[in-house]
């Protein structure tokens, strides 16, 4: 039985969330109606943290396969984050189909302690070769039979590719028809070739204005068909990969904009050397970079991402839905994401601060960490 401010689609409710089997059974209100929860010292419940981009955390990453990815499971459940997908880096396809195999197997139940394996992110290797971030040199053009036998292997939920790559429009729409969302990231595609890509089936940006082609008020790239057409698009919010005006900006054009960590190894860790995929990165005064100084990934925690949104004037309620239910409603999902009776009791405590408290995994009690 927890007790306080609670979130629920509805708005804040003062009252009692009861728990059994995993699931919310009961909200028992004390106070009818809605609720100012600045009026009252209770603490708040939030629905548990959605991050759809996750690359790693705790010293492990994703490309280290099975115990890599249950390592990462268990820190970001200290820090906030109730399900999540593990995402992958650009790679040859054996190595691909390797740890698409043991994340199959993870995401099958939900270790002890850790976060909910939704599924898997494939992020490349079907991306542009002069957009590549932070990924290895060793992008592809997509072909259908070969993504089709990694979504047999797994339960791949995105895919990020670069549309603009001849025949990736039919494989947006291939991969549509079949439930997968595809989102257009690590691409020089133009405007027009971003509008296509939508009107093939894509429905999401990955890391919206980082590794695409950017905004000119005569050439508006993928970031102007983004502001202009999208309905979802996710966004690190470290203050390190966006400017918080770029933001503000996105937070007024995108309605359902979601936010992610784009978390590595480096996530939960003390400065030092890890691995992105096959890369080495270091993390240094909270960034995670290459040797030749590009940002790879981040540090971020959705606590973290909590904090730096609220810092930007965004009311808490609004900040909730971009780190959880927003999220859940892009993949289609119902029973998490929001507190009502029947969904998952995925829950985040947080105190006055906004400091986090606990975290409640289908109803298990996991003990909060700080970076």
């Amino acid at each position: 039985m927890l007790t306080g401010n609670i979130l629920t689609p509805a708005g804040w409710r003062h009252g009692r969330i009861e728990i059994e089997a995993g699931r919310i059974v009961a909200l028992d209100l004390i106070e009818a109606g809605p609720v100012d929860p600045s009026r009252n010292d209770a603490p708040y419940i939030l629905p548990g943290f959605i991050d759809l981009h996750v690359h790693g955390g705790g010293g492990a990453d994703t490309m280290e396969g099975g115990e890599a990815a249950v390592t990462m499971a268990r820190l970001h459940a200290r820090y906030g984050t109730t399900s999540l997908l593990a995402t992958t880096m650009t790679a040859p396809r054996h190595t691909l189909r390797a740890v698409l195999v043991e994340l199959g197997e993870i995401a099958r139940e939900r270790p002890t302690g850790a976060a909910r394996m939704l599924g898997v992110h494939l992020e490349g290797p079907y991306i542009s070769p002069s957009k590549l971030g932070a990924q290895p040199p060793e992008a592809i053009v997509a072909v259908l039979d070969e993504v089709l036998d990694y979504l047999s292997i797994a339960p791949i939920k995105v895919v990020t590719l670069a549309p603009e790559i001849s025949g990736h429009p039919r494989i947006i729409a291939e991969l549509t028809a079949r439930g997968v969302r595809v989102q257009i990231g690590h691409t020089l595609g133009s405007y027009d070739e971003g509008v296509n890509a939508l009107r093939h089936g894509a429905s999401g940006f990955t890391h919206l204005f980082n590794a695409m082609s950017g905004l000119h008020h005569r050439e508006p790239g993928m970031v102007g068909a983004a502001l202009a057409h999208a309905d979802y698009a996710e966004l690190i919010p470290d203050l390190l990969h966006v400017h918080p005006g770029a933001i503000r900006a996105a937070l007024r054009a995108i309605p359902n904009l979601y936010c992610v960590t784009d978390s590595t190894a480096a996530a939960g860790m003390p400065d030092g050397e890890y691995r992105l995929g096959s890369q080495g990165v270091v993390k240094c005064l909270g960034a995670v970079r290459l040797s030749d100084g590009t940002l790879a990934g981040s540090t971020l925690t959705m606590d973290k991402a909590l904090r730096n949104l609220v810092s930007l004037g965004l009311p808490l309620a609004d900040v909730s839905n971009r780190l959880s239910r927003h999220a859940a409603d892009y993949l289609g999902i119902t029973d998490r994401g929001r507190i009502e009776v029947g969904a998952w009791a995925d829950l985040v405590l947080l105190d006055r601060a906004l400091a986090l408290q606990m975290t409640y995994v289908e109803g298990e009690e996991i003990v909060v960490e700080y970076a």
